[in-house]
């Protein structure tokens, strides 16, 4: 008999927008199966008045606190009414900084949302999301050669959210949808600059997630080629033949998540930059 989920509340407090706290807390309690965090979000806390609502809060749904704060005054009350109310209370970034100034010999200068400054790499995110949308699902072929790089497999590879995420990095990404019988982009095959990489899955995954797709726009059809598996069978061995022909590298997405694919789309980018040009 499964054990009933149960629930725990977890405060993240920030003085900007909350972001690398909401990331760490989800790593972790997604760790945990059998708990449920309930999340209380508190983005741009930096006045003593916004703390006092934090702290009314807490007191009233009891739970773990994490924070981002670097004014002094306001984690030395955060910390101090969290040790009173008998509750953990953790500095997400503290023990990170303290290894670095350990290591690098000097202290850090606190800025208030340092990571989200308008700078160079900031906009490059920007330019590369712009670029990606607007080359989703084989739209503006011809200019493929500004990309860094281009994904390419059958219907519901989850090529789409996997450009969006690598836009996010600052990669800018289009993406090319294989159709048996279909000829690509003639551009496709000349590319030099950009990163080719296939995304195939296993035939149950694609027809399975297809179904779901059908089913939601009510439009399935039993006898539709889009769903039966031998097909999808012909359109994968289409795709990775391809692929091998022209000696670009697939990833298997069956079982794996839109970050994990991305992870292994950056591991063969990084690769492939170290190559001496020319191979």
């Amino acid at each position: 008999m499964t054990k009933p989920t149960s629930f725990f509340h977890l405060h993240l407090v920030s003085d900007s927008t909350g972001e690398t706290l909401i990331t760490v807390a989800r790593a972790a309690t997604a760790q945990y199966t059998q708990v449920s965090a309930v999340e209380h979000v508190y983005p741009a806390v930096r006045t003593a008045k916004q703390l006092d609502h934090v702290l009314a809060e807490i007191e009233q749904e009891p739970g773990v606190v994490l924070y981002t704060l670097l004014d002094e005054t306001l984690i030395e009350r955060l910390e101090t009414t969290c040790r009173d109310l008998g509750l953990p209370c953790l500095s997400i970034l503290g023990p990170v900084l303290r290894l670095f100034e350990s290591h690098l010999g000097h202290e850090s200068t606190p800025k208030v949302g340092a990571q989200h400054v308008l700078n160079a790499e900031y906009f490059k995110r920007i330019d590369a999301l712009n670029y990606t949308m607007m080359h989703d699902d084989g739209q503006l072929a011809d200019d493929l050669e500004r990309a860094d790089v281009v994904l390419v497999g059958v219907s519901r590879t989850s090529k789409t959210p996997t450009s969006i995420y690598l836009a996010n990095r600052g990669v800018k990404t289009a993406n090319i949808p294989l159709v048996p019988g279909v000829p690509p982009p003639p551009a496709l095959e000349t590319l030099q600059k950009p990163l080719v990489v296939g995304l195939f899955a296993s035939p149950e995954r694609i027809v399975a997630i297809r179904q779901n797709r059908l089913l939601g726009l009510k439009a399935h059809n039993e006898d539709d080629q889009y769903i039966d598996r031998e097909a999808v069978t012909e359109e994968i061995v289409y795709s990775r033949r391809l692929c091998a022909r022209r000696g670009w590298p697939l990833i298997d997405v069956t079982r794996r998540s839109i970050e994990e694919t991305a992870a292994a789309v950056l591991a063969l980018l990084a690769e492939r930059r170290r190559q001496p040009e020319g191979h």
